[in-house]
Formats: C-alpha cells, sequence, structure tokens
C-alpha cells in the first residue's frame, strides 16, 4: 500500500515538472519561438500591449511593427538573459512607472461624471487632469523603465514616439552596446542620461527633432570609442552650436560619423546648408563684436594715458622755475 501510494505521489511529481517545463517553454499566440536560437520572434503580430509570457530561454526578442503604445514598468524583469531587443516600428511615446492604467482611468472617470457633472466645472478640471498626464508620463522614458535588464547589448526603439530622455532611464543598462533611437521626435536629453552606459560603441539619434545639443550629455558618455548618429535632426545653426560641435570633435572617444551630412534648419538664410560649411563663418558676428570692443576699450585707454600725459606737461609749464626744480 505505502509502495503504491509512493508511485503515485512520483507519478505526480513527474507529472507537475512536466507541466511546469511545457508551461514555462510554450511560445505566445502569435510569436515564433526557436530554442535551440535563443530566439523569440513576436513582429507584425498586431499586439496592442507587451506579450504575458515569453520563454525564459530567450536572448532575443523582437516585437518590431505592432500596435505597442506603452511599455510599463519592469516590464521584462523576469527576461533577465535578453541580450538583444527590438521594439522599433510602434507607436511608443512612453516607458513609464506604471502609469499604463491611466488611460483606462481617465475613460472610466470621464463615463462616469459625463451624465452628473457635465455642467459642472470640476468635470473640465479632471478633463485637464487627464490630457495633462497623458502629456507629461507618455511622451518621455522614466526612471528605472529598464532596471532589471543588465544582460542586455542591444535596444532598438526606432520609429516610434518619444519624445524627450530623462536621467536614470537606462541606469542598469551597463552592458547596451547599441542604443538606437532613430526616427522618434525627441528634442530633449538630460544630461547625465548616457552616463550609466559604459559599455555603449553606438548612439543613433538621427531623425529626431533636436536643435541644439550640450556638450556635457555626451562627455558624460565613459567609454573607450562610442560612435554618435546625429544627422536629419532640424538644427538651430548659430555660434552656441557651432562650438558645442567643434569640442565633441575634439574628444577622442567620441566619434561624430555623419558629421559631414548634418544640414542647417533655422536661421531662414541658411536653411539646407550642411553645418560643415557654415560652422567656420557662425561665429564671425561675434569676432567681430568682441574685436570692436577690444579696439574701443583700448583706444578709450590710449586717450585717457594721453589726455592725463597733456595735463600733466600744461600744468608742468605753468609753475615758476624755481618750483621745478624744487620737484
Amino acid at each position: 500500500m505505502l509502495r503504491a501510494k509512493m508511485q503515485y505521489f512520483f507519478c505526480l511529481l513527474l507529472l507537475m515538472a512536466v507541466y511546469s517545463k511545457s508551461h514555462s517553454t510554450r511560445c505566445e499566440k502569435g510569436c515564433d519561438c526557436h530554442e535551440e536560437l535563443k530566439l523569440t520572434t513576436c513582429a507584425n503580430a498586431l499586439f496592442t500591449q507587451l506579450p504575458n509570457h515569453i520563454p525564459p530561454y530567450t536572448e532575443h526578442l523582437d516585437l518590431s511593427v505592432n500596435l505597442l503604445t506603452f511599455i510599463p514598468k519592469s516590464s521584462f524583469q523576469m527576461e533577465r538573459k535578453l541580450r538583444v531587443l527590438l521594439i522599433k516600428d510602434n507607436n511608443i511615446s512612453a516607458v513609464a512607472d506604471g502609469w499604463n492604467v491611466l488611460p483606462g482611468r481617465c475613460a472610466l472617470v470621464f463615463v462616469l461624471t459625463y451624465p452628473i457633472l457635465f455642467y459642472s466645472v470640476l468635470f473640465y478640471y479632471i478633463i485637464l487632469y487627464c490630457v495633462l498626464f497623458y502629456f507629461i508620463l507618455f511622451y518621455s522614458i522614466q526612471v528605472r523603465s529598464f532596471g532589471s535588464m543588465s544582460t542586455l547589448r542591444q535596444l532598438h526603439l526606432e520609429g516610434n514616439h518619444l519624445v524627450s530622455l530623462n536621467n536614470g532611464v537606462f541606469s542598469m543598462l551597463k552592458s547596451l552596446e547599441v542604443l538606437n533611437l532613430q526616427g522618434n521626435q525627441i528634442n530633449k536629453t538630460q544630461e547625465g542620461v548616457f552616463t550609466p552606459m559604459t559599455s555603449l560603441a553606438l548612439l543613433n539619434l538621427a531623425h529626431n527633432q533636436m536643435s541644439t545639443i550640450y556638450f556635457k550629455t555626451f562627455l558624460s558618455i565613459h567609454t573607450y570609442s562610442t560612435h554618435i548618429l546625429l544627422e536629419g535632426n532640424p538644427w538651430n545653426c548659430n555660434c552656441d552650436l557651432q562650438k558645442v560641435f567643434h569640442k565633441l570633435r575634439s574628444v577622442q572617444r567620441l566619434f561624430l560619423d555623419d558629421y559631414y551630412n548634418l544640414s542647417c534648419n533655422a536661421p531662414t538664410e541658411l536653411a539646407n546648408y550642411r553645418l560643415m560649411d557654415v560652422d567656420t563663418e557662425l561665429c564671425i558676428a561675434e569676432v567681430v563684436i568682441v574685436l570692436i570692443i577690444t579696439v574701443t576699450v583700448v583706444i578709450t585707454v590710449l586717450g585717457a594715458i594721453v589726455m592725463a600725459e597733456r595735463k600733466r606737461k600744461k600744468k608742468k609749464r605753468g609753475k615758476h622755475w624755481t618750483e621745478i626744480t624744487t620737484e
């Protein structure tokens, strides 16, 4: 009897183990999973949210060309083996800290309050609240969005709708080598946003909405060698921009591979001109002004010295010879 129970118990454990393994390695509907290649492809699956289950062996995950609009905080916290993550050509405007339920909450509040508060000022405050939070939270990547992905080597977010990059977004991506943000709407990057990525070899910011950049933003990239792509942005070509690029090009570990392809968008008289063709002229007016000021100051000082000398001589001629001898 005891032996039969032990056999039954053993069979039960075996069945549970088999089920657990099949459950953990199952492939989400709409995805193709290849355990031998450690690859999971969910491209063109019409996903509106991230798949609920990704096989734990996955090192290469492709979520390109879907209908994703938002990535909640710690979405990939169980995928610690991920090395390549492709989320390009979606509609993502935010990768944020758990605010993915906000649109639903706003919709619910709208439905519940519309019949009651339509003629009330409170109703319009609620609508304004939802709109403001949408623009504040859903057009930037928030802190620790990729907090658990310390083994990630490549992150592809091109072709989305990201607007800004804030400090702390990439704080755990110390192994990241390729960051592709091409074709978004980025117009703002905080000074230390790229600092944690000490292995970064390629940073692609081409075809965004950047009109200017700050020297310290890229100087804070502490790697042996980083290639940066910036073409296709609407650059505001002025003396400050020329100085920034001059400094960046002098940093030996940073390589602006497409510098000779950068074009001016503003001011109007420089539109469509290549930055390299006008960069030596952008600070001429400033240099001329400095020279004019310098010359003016020198002339004023010399004039004051001459006037003082003339007064001294005139005063000296007006004295009696005995006073001059005494002096």
